[in-house]
């Protein structure tokens, strides 16, 4: 009688085996497409979680009363950020009336940060006369009115009429980008550019130009998604990307370390802006998709 080339024994040891790899692979599979879930930053009622900061007031034909102290923290008698019912839902008011910030109490690393914004009508001096301006400050960390009186050091997802998705290093933040020139001042991004490093001591400056305009007309609800994952941030605007950013660094005297958390503020700079649906998801990676 021919003997069988394999016993029973190890038969069920590769049964086994194989199941345990199968799991294995399962489990992987799970790891690599579970996306955590998005987490609202804004309840419907109040501003619970986040600090209102002031900075020097301005007076009409005196400018800022940068002589007398700021309003200063969670002191805001005119109402500057108010939580408010637009377009049958609820969202951050800004009046833009004075300048400053509203700003998370937690610090975030790592995480997809989206909220929708839109133009309100009114503006105020000193930016009567220019274009609507406001801004979303992310990893900002260390004093309020660090720059200008007005907000703390981090890194400036610009939001500006025909200009969102700029960048700005605010009070010392600072990117490298790869750019090219426009005319004798301007750097634009440019994803084949050479990379340069933005921030207040470059000879670069610390304003960097979106690669294109994807906003909508004022008045209609824009998307704005900010992937952040070590020292790479991406900037998009309804779904286009229009920035990725390498690098992000916080420039302290002489010295710069790496800046890759801290909290989110958003700005009133003279112009009437509502946010809504101010969310945010941890990621283990930015999708490679958005980085070619």
């Amino acid at each position: 009688m021919k003997k069988a080339p394999y016993s029973l024994p190890f038969v069920l040891v590769l049964i086994f085996a194989g199941l345990i790899f199968l799991s294995f692979t399962n489990q992987n599979s799970v790891i690599k497409s579970y996306k955590a879930p998005w987490r609202n930053l804004l309840n419907d009622k109040d501003l619970t979680g986040w600090d209102k900061y002031i900075g020097p007031l301005y007076v009409e034909k005196e400018g800022f009363q940068k002589n007398v102290a700021p309003l200063g923290l969670n002191n805001d008698p005119q109402q500057v950020f108010s939580i408010v019912t637009v377009d049958g839902g609820s969202a951050l008011h800004v009046s833009g009336e004075q300048f400053g910030g509203v700003s998370t109490q937690e610090e975030f690393e790592n995480y997809h940060l989206q909220l929708q914004f839109k133009w309100g009508k009114l503006k105020w001096a000193p930016k009567k006369d220019a274009k609507m301006d406001s801004g979303i400050l992310y990893h900002a960390n260390g004093p309020h009115g660090a720059d200008g009186g007005f907000w703390m050091q981090s890194q400036e997802f610009q939001v500006q009429e025909g200009d969102t998705g700029d960048y700005w290093g605010v009070a010392g933040g600072a990117f490298d980008v790869t750019v090219k020139k426009e005319g004798e001042k301007d750097w634009i991004y440019y994803p084949k550019g050479t990379l340069l490093n933005f921030s207040e001591k470059s000879p670069n400056g610390r304003h960097c130009i979106r690669s294109a305009n994807f906003e909508k007309p004022s008045g209609e609800w824009n998307t704005v998604d900010i992937y952040c994952f070590g020292g790479t941030a991406v900037h998009m605007i309804n779904g286009k990307v229009n920035m990725v950013l390498q690098n992000s660094k916080r420039i302290v005297g002489d010295i710069a370390d790496p800046l890759t958390k801290g909290k989110i503020q958003l700005q009133s700079e003279g112009a009437e802006v509502y946010y809504r649906n101010i969310r945010i998801q941890p990621i283990h990676k930015i999708p490679a998709s958005l980085l070619k």
